[in-house]
């Protein structure tokens, strides 16, 4: 007599996802180190239940943006490209202007490079809330702090 064990999957249709709120504090943190644990928590790979197909992860929110640091000589030497669609249009910005400017920019840029490219990893993005400074609007959902390691 022998027993099958069924695997658990998690599928779309189901609802099966719940949704969690986290905090992180950017004050002093490394922004790699960071983005990968914010991306982990996004994406879900945290829940026993974790699929790779389905977006179940939590929201993040993001708070003090521009308190993040870079380690070596990132500030100088990591260079961020945009172009303007038109010819000769490639923009290029240091680290140190993008986060004087807009450290939003910064933290979302690292972060959905570790997400998935597609429809999927533009649903998870959207569960990212970056602020500038300490006050955010998401006081009513009871976010959870997020410790990330150093």
């Amino acid at each position: 007599m022998s027993t099958t064990q069924k695997s658990f999957w998690l599928t779309k249709e189901a609802g099966e996802a719940q949704r969690e709120w986290y905090i992180v504090d950017m004050q002093g943190q490394t922004l790699g180190r960071a983005a990968s644990k914010i991306a982990s928590v996004l994406r879900g790979k945290h829940k026993p239940t974790y699929s790779p197909n389905v977006d179940m992860g939590d929201f993040v929110i993001v708070i003090n943006a521009g308190g993040s640091k870079l380690t070596g000589n990132k500030m100088d030497g990591k260079i961020y490209y945009k172009h303007t669609l038109f010819p000769g249009g490639l923009k290029t910005r240091t680290a140190k202007q993008v986060i004087a400017d807009d450290p939003a920019r910064a933290i979302r840029d690292a972060v959905w490079g570790m997400l998935p490219k597609g429809p999927l990893g533009r649903r998870i993005i959207k569960k990212l809330k970056i602020y500038s400074g300490a006050a955010h609007d998401h006081s009513a959902q009871k976010p959870r702090p997020l410790t990330i390691e150093a």
